[in-house]
Formats: structure tokens, C-alpha cells, sequence
């Protein structure tokens, strides 16, 4: 009888670990989690980081006239009256005038 108990525990325990270790809630999805966790984390610094950017240009923009001058200039090619544009282009790599 004594045998029987030890034998049934045994069982029990080696399938509390099994569950303990590979089952539902277990140490292997703890572990996934975790580093999910931490990607996530990441993810979230670098979009913080982006949203700090973003606010900056946008108080920058509200506050002064040279940011938006600026952002026009750059984006939109636009020019003062009286200012001069001049575009300088590249001749592309490999092009025909580079044969000899």
C-alpha cells in the first residue's frame, strides 16, 4: 500500500513539473513574455524619443517665423523675393560623358 502512495506521488510531482516547466503559464512562456516585454520597452523609447522630436518642431514652428522659413525652403524649394536659386546636379555614376 505504502508503495502504491510513492508511486502515485511520484507521478503527481514528475507532472507538476512537467506542467512547471513546458505547460500553459509555465517557465518557457515567462521567459517569451518577458522578452516581449522588453522589445516592447524598446519599441516605446524610440517612439517617445520620435514624439519629443516632433513636439520640439512643432513648438518651434508656433513660436518663430525662421522655423517655418526654414521648413518652406527646404520642403516646398521656395525662395525670397530677390534671392537667386541655383541648383547644382550630380552627374549620375556612369553616365555617357564619363567615357573616354
Amino acid at each position: 500500500m505504502l508503495r502504491w502512495i510513492a508511486i502515485i506521488l511520484l507521478v503527481l510531482l514528475v507532472a507538476l513539473q512537467i506542467k512547471l516547466w513546458v505547460g500553459e503559464g509555465g517557465l518557457r512562456q515567462v521567459h517569451w513574455l518577458r522578452q516581449q516585454v522588453a522589445a516592447q520597452k524598446a519599441e516605446n523609447a524610440k517612439l517617445e524619443e520620435r514624439n519629443r522630436a516632433l513636439a520640439a518642431e512643432v513648438a518651434d514652428l508656433k513660436r518663430g517665423k525662421q522655423a517655418v522659413e526654414g521648413r518652406a525652403r527646404a520642403d516646398l524649394g521656395l525662395i525670397k523675393p530677390g534671392e537667386e536659386f541655383y541648383q547644382v546636379v550630380e552627374p549620375a555614376h556612369g553616365s555617357s560623358t564619363d567615357r573616354r
